[in-house]
């Protein structure tokens, strides 16, 4: 038996119990390189903006900017202008009648005065043919969005008795039905499901029954929260 004193000195230490049961310790695989550091771990992606899972918002077309209106107004000025339309060939929107020209503004609640309405005749139909393309239309209407100030009290009555007028075929007094509703969507060729019309008239009404219809007073209520006239 060799004596201690005959053993080589040179011998590399022992290992200790950690890193001899660490199999990443070079110390436990003496022949294996030492390993690179691990990569850089990869950015989480950025979550995604509040805006782009949102709605896309309603872009204005090359009309509603050249007469510097929204794209929600020149929405509105379209739907006024589709309840009195007729078809014309040549005009893919059709052509509203010269006579309700008035009736259609006074829905979009920009009624126009008797000086201004003929003005804005002539512009519409400067040959007479008694009726008015969409985007002539949308100009005049543009023009009065434009000018629109704080109306009077005495104004904005006339505004919502003539508009109550247009919903309800222009009988005096009646309520809004639900056939005035249904009447309505199909001029604006907008299908709308019937208990979403009997809901809006509960909404309006107080749940006063569908039957019973909406006032004229309910109706400028729910055009005042709309919007319509302050």
């Amino acid at each position: 038996m060799a004596c201690t004193s005959d053993l080589p000195t040179n011998l590399p230490p022992p290992l200790s119990p950690l890193s001899a049961h660490r199999r990443d310790s070079p110390l436990a695989h003496p022949y294996r390189p030492v390993p690179d550091p691990l990569p850089p771990k990869r950015k989480a992606p950025a979550a995604e903006s509040s805006s782009s899972s949102s709605a896309p918002r309603e872009k204005p077309s090359k009309l509603a900017k050249e007469h510097n209106i929204s794209a929600r107004e020149e929405r509105e000025i379209k739907e006024a202008f589709a309840l009195f339309a007729e078809p014309l060939d040549g005009e893919k929107d059709g052509v509203i009648p010269t006579k309700d020209v008035r009736r259609a503004m006074i829905a979009l609640g920009i009624p126009p005065s008797k000086a201004e309405l003929r003005e804005f005749l002539e512009i519409l139909d400067p040959d007479e043919e008694g009726h008015a393309a969409y985007e002539p239309f949308v100009a005049i209407c543009a023009l009065q969005l434009h000018a629109k100030g704080p109306a009077d009290a005495s104004a904005v009555s006339a505004e919502v008795d003539e508009a109550f007028r247009l919903f309800t075929g222009g009988a005096d007094g009646a309520p809004l039905t639900l056939a005035h509703l249904k009447r309505v969507a199909m001029t604006l060729k907008q299908d709308v499901d019937e208990q979403l019309l009997k809901d809006m008239i509960l909404e309006a009404n107080g749940g006063a029954g569908v039957a019973r219809g909406v006032s004229r007073r309910e109706f400028e209520d729910v055009m005042r929260r709309a919007g319509a006239w302050k």
